[in-house]
């Protein structure tokens, strides 16, 4: 999901619901998934390459490019496992049978609501995931931290790799191709036409890079998770963090100065 929907570790605009423990697949995982891939399958015929790559147990971080709304329902649907992932609060507290459907649909497809924030949010986000590390489940990642609006690959923040590096959990880079196609920035409902294709590339151990407290071995752990996204993606690179520009002389004087995008 985009920082309009979701907000991960890679984007430290984001605040989670206090410290409550992150809710696992349960019932409503389990279902949902199984009626959300086969009503993907017959509609879409997604291409699937690589499930052998994810495996089966223990923590794993799936780290992904970002194009659409349902990047975080692909994901799901074509790993061979459970995944969670991060969405924005406000899809679980709205009311009536409006909100109620939105509650079970988002829990179903295994996410776990934040709200948008910065400083001791980010912390608070990055910690729920590492809770579901700790527990050895997976969890989906967008090291981009937002949807990329031109299809390009933007340059990824170092939230994944702090994580992948604090946690050993290995990372399983993941290119999709054609989210974007199927429902467009903007759009209300998907397009039934179009094909997706995810791929699981192999995974890799960020733990050569050095310790979660190097931002020398944060940033290289980053780099080379991109580069594994870009291969599987074969996306045009942007070159540059995908961030709205700066309104403010401070927000020109932060993005102009060397910092660590989290």
């Amino acid at each position: 999901m985009s920082s309009e929907q979701s907000a991960t570790p890679a984007d430290p605009e984001s605040e989670t619901q206090g410290h409550r423990p992150p809710r696992h697949a349960g019932f409503k995982y389990k279902v949902g998934r199984m009626v959300a891939a086969s009503v993907a399958r017959v509609i879409y015929r997604p291409r699937i390459e690589g499930r052998e790559n994810v495996p089966l147990t223990g923590a794993v971080i799936l780290a992904s490019n970002h194009l659409s709304f349902i990047d975080s329902m692909a994901i799901p649907i074509a790993a061979p496992r459970p995944v969670h992932f991060l969405a924005k609060s406000s899809y679980f507290e709205g009311t009536g049978l409006k909100g109620a459907i939105s509650r079970d649909f988002f829990t179903s497809v295994g996410a776990i609501p934040v709200r948008r924030g910065a400083g001791q949010a980010a912390l608070d986000a990055l910690d729920q995931q590492r809770q579901l590390l700790d527990e050895g489940l997976a969890v989906a990642l967008y090291p981009e931290g937002t949807r990329s609006t031109d299809g390009r690959l933007y340059k990824g923040r170092t939230g994944v790799a702090f994580l992948a590096l604090q946690s050993g959990a290995p990372v399983v880079p993941v290119g999709l191709i054609g989210t974007d196609k199927v429902m467009p920035r903007g759009a209300k409902m998907p397009s039934l036409s179009e094909r997706v294709t995810v791929r699981f590339g192999e995974p890799i151990d960020v733990s050569t890079h050095g310790p979660a407290t190097s931002g020398r071995a944060r940033r290289l752990a980053t780099d080379e998770i991109m580069t594994a996204i870009h291969a599987l993606s074969g996306q045009e690179l942007a070159g540059v963090y995908n961030e709205p520009p700066a309104q403010t002389p401070i927000e020109k004087i932060r993005q102009a100065l060397p910092h660590e995008r989290r």
